[in-house]
């Protein structure tokens, strides 16, 4: 007599040590070597064993009683994500385990009904996998945001120029986010170096419009409250033009067309005797 929903799988399952050796086998070839066995299997094993305790209430992946077995599989989707794994290599790894349960279902004559056994364990593991591939889709996204704050730190440094002088040579579009960093960098930098200016230089922003206007203010005013005046350099004939043409006022801030210049005017602003040399030199 055929068993009850959910019992089938549940009986396949008390063959768990057969059901872990084949389930390893089957997933080997999808992840083209990029496990050792000894940690495929290992972490098969641990999946297996959380699976057999939460199959023992049923097979709904969703219930309270697969909350351990939805957090193994977050753990190992945010874990292969940061090892550069791909969704089908980490949702195969699942998968896999179909051919473990179909395997036990053909040799086991027990259940009186194959057929219905292979759906009912094929229908547990593609929820499984779903499971995994949301849980992947949500770790990608977590470790492609933090390589994007990292490389705007990379891209945002702050040097030191001279005694008391700091500079930010900003490259690309400033928008709120970069914005941000560069206030908390500066201001850090301020605080560590106990430097009097900071000039901010956009030689290699490729356009200045109110938004990018408003985003440079932000940062001056910061940067003046932590008692440092700003220069802001990098304004060629087009951003200046632009700046007129948009009526965007930069007030009070001082504004010079080359790093150099605004170097030269910050070291006069700290007590340094600068000379040019003939031809300018």
């Amino acid at each position: 007599m055929a068993q009850a929903s959910g019992g089938r799988v549940q009986h396949l399952l008390r063959s768990e040590d057969k059901v872990l050796r084949r389930w390893v086998e089957a997933a080997e070839a999808p992840l083209r070597g990029r496990l050792t066995t000894g940690e495929l299997e290992r972490t098969c094993s641990d999946l297996l064993g959380v699976l057999v305790e939460a199959a023992g209430t049923g097979l709904d992946v969703r219930s309270d009683a697969y909350a351990g077995a939805r957090g193994f599989l977050t753990e190992l989707s945010r874990e292969w994500a940061r090892r550069g794994f791909s969704p089908s290599e980490t949702a195969s790894a699942v998968f896999a385990l179909k051919e473990a349960l179909f395997a036990a279902a053909d040799e086991d004559g027990e259940t009186g009904d194959t057929l219905g056994t292979v759906v009912e364990a094929s229908r547990w593991v593609d929820a499984l996998g779903l499971v995994t591939f949301e849980s992947f889709a949500r770790a990608r996204e977590q470790v492609i945001s933090e390589q994007a704050e990292q490389l705007l730190e990379l891209t945002t440094p702050v040097v030191k120029l001279w005694e008391g002088v700091v500079a930010v040579p900003l490259i690309g579009t400033l928008d709120s986010a970069r914005t941000q960093i560069v206030m908390e960098k500066l201001l850090q930098t301020l605080v560590d170096t106990g430097s009097e200016h900071a000039i901010i230089d956009i030689t290699g922003v490729p356009a200045v419009d109110t938004e990018v206007a408003q985003h440079l203010l932000k940062t001056v005013v910061a940067a003046r409250l932590m008692g440092a005046e700003c220069t802001i350099s990098g304004i060629r004939p087009q951003i200046a033009q632009t700046i007129v043409t948009l009526g965007i006022e930069f007030g009070d801030i001082t504004t010079k067309s080359s790093l150099a210049d605004a170097l030269l005017h910050a070291m006069r602003g700290t007590g340094v005797e600068v000379v040019r040399r003939a031809g300018g030199r």
